[in-house]
């Protein structure tokens, strides 16, 4: 597997699985019927953001990332990524790597932190792997998102120094 920057040609192969992500309802907030255009300008990042792709030795786009300031002037100097992975290529490592490609990005840029605002508190396979990679939960907005099978659920707030 390598990561490289996406490219417009690459949006083909993201587009079904981040629909289906979205569309379930579980892991980001987004409009669950968010149009394929809609979806593109949202995630397709332009510098000095960017977005990334996992791809296969075939060149088949298995996950992706965004990478971009959590805030701009003061705020500035802390980072902030999103991923997706493909859902068959779930627990092959995909996500872990992106977050490290992001993470080693965020430390070459010069920000200080790299900070998630909106982890969905079921989202307990992503808790997991943040906490593996050093990021704490700083807090919790109490029932901020609506999950389609376990109700009002918090969002993490998650942040690491880097």
């Amino acid at each position: 597997m390598i990561i490289r920057e996406a490219t417009p040609e690459d949006w083909p192969a993201i587009w079904p699985f981040f629909q289906a992500v979205v569309a379930a309802g579980e892991t980001f907030p987004y409009p669950l019927d968010m149009p394929s255009e809609l979806g593109r300008e949202w995630w397709m990042k332009t510098a000095p953001d960017r977005t990334v792709v996992a791809v296969d030795e075939d060149g088949t786009v298995l996950g992706t990332a965004t990478m971009n300031r959590n805030r701009p002037g003061n705020g500035g100097h802390v980072a902030s990524a999103s991923y997706l992975v493909a859902p068959a290529q779930q627990g092959k490592g995909i996500g872990r790597a992106l977050v490290e490609y992001t993470l080693d990005w965020a430390r070459r840029a010069g920000f200080r932190a790299m900070q998630f605002n909106a982890v969905v508190a079921s989202n307990h396979h992503a808790v997991k792997l943040y906490e593996s990679l050093g990021f704490e939960i700083v807090g919790t907005v109490p029932e901020a998102f609506h999950h389609p099978v376990d109700g009002y659920v918090g969002l993490h707030v998650m942040h690491r120094p880097l």
